[in-house]
């Protein structure tokens, strides 16, 4: 069980909270960051002003996760070395972006394993391998469907968490059931965060983007599990988008990712009565089977390696 995080570098407790000093660089802003199990909230994440004078600073905010790029720059912006971090005085501003996807990536992990109660990050030196997999730019692409449309094709962000709550406003009641596997209105902020909020490691969801404007009208994703032995995929399309290809072409690129990632299958489980996905299935050369526990599932495979 997990309960606590490794860490080379002295920490400072602060209000109960155990957390990590970043890397003393010349001329850098030392941080800290922190999470802590609180038996009221949950779980609670914390930055503020570090290094050693942590204690007679005090400059430090709260936030319940999960978070997304707005909530963790209003958690910063409610801290003194906000100021700093943003440029001050002919001082050049911090990578930001980094910082924000740190406490972003925190933050969801707090969420996604409960059984921890404090943790620490250890400083990414210069030049290290990240313990994060950045975001493979490399993804992006633009494509063209049948019916000539263009969509941009690249990784869901963090930030995309307005536009993953958009696309689900534009299906039907039904999609969502055949998606999701329950009725529901819409995706909830956290719900929506876990979509966006992914490990580009061992993850991948792949969004498509209307030519002239920020809207998802579909994603496809998978989660592989820790031997890339099999991943689990998803595929949802915009209500309106169905019909045109769109869902075919986003499957055809997940396929094409994680064959590269080396995973040795897809898998999914498909409500029977969802026959599009299962055509779509066949056609893309998923094997179909009935699903021995539950009959109104079926459990569709496509190997991805050849043995």
């Amino acid at each position: 069980m997990l309960t606590r995080v490794a860490r080379a570098r002295p920490e400072a407790r602060l209000d109960g909270f155990l957390v990590q000093q970043m890397a003393r660089l010349p001329g850098a802003i030392e941080l800290i960051i922190g999470v802590v199990e609180d038996p009221v909230f949950g779980p609670v994440v914390m930055f503020g002003h570090g290094g050693t004078a942590v204690e007679q600073i005090r400059d430090k905010a709260l936030a319940l996760p999960p978070l997304n790029e707005a909530l963790a720059h209003a958690l910063m912006a409610r801290t003194r070395v906000w100021r700093l971090l943003r440029g001050y005085r002919g001082r050049p501003a911090a990578a930001i972006d980094v910082v924000t996807e740190i406490l972003i990536r925190v933050a969801q992990l707090a969420v996604d394993h409960p059984e921890i109660r404090e943790l620490d990050i250890n400083p990414l030196p210069r030049r290290a391998r990240l313990a994060i997999s950045p975001y493979p730019k490399e993804l992006e692409a633009t494509e063209r469907l049948r019916d000539g449309a263009v969509v941009r094709l690249r990784p869901i962000r963090p930030e995309d968490e307005p536009l993953l709550q958009d696309l689900a406003s534009h299906m039907s009641p039904q999609d969502l059931r055949l998606r999701f596997f329950s009725a529901m209105k819409g995706l909830t902020h956290q719900l929506a965060a876990r979509l966006t909020q992914i490990d580009y490691d061992r993850e991948m969801a792949l969004i498509a983007l209307a030519a002239d404007a920020d809207q998802v009208l579909g994603v496809s994703r998978f989660a592989a599990d820790p031997d890339n032995r099999q991943a689990e995929y998803a595929v949802e399309v915009r209500s309106d988008w169905k019909g045109r290809g769109l869902g075919y072409l986003l499957m055809r690129r997940l396929i094409d990712v994680a064959r590269q990632r080396r995973i040795g299958e897809l898998v999914g489980e498909v409500l029977r009565e969802n026959t599009a996905m299962l055509q779509m299935c066949r056609a893309l050369g998923f094997t179909i089977r009935a699903d021995a526990k539950d009959p109104s599932l079926v459990r569709v495979t496509k190997p991805l390696q050849k043995v």
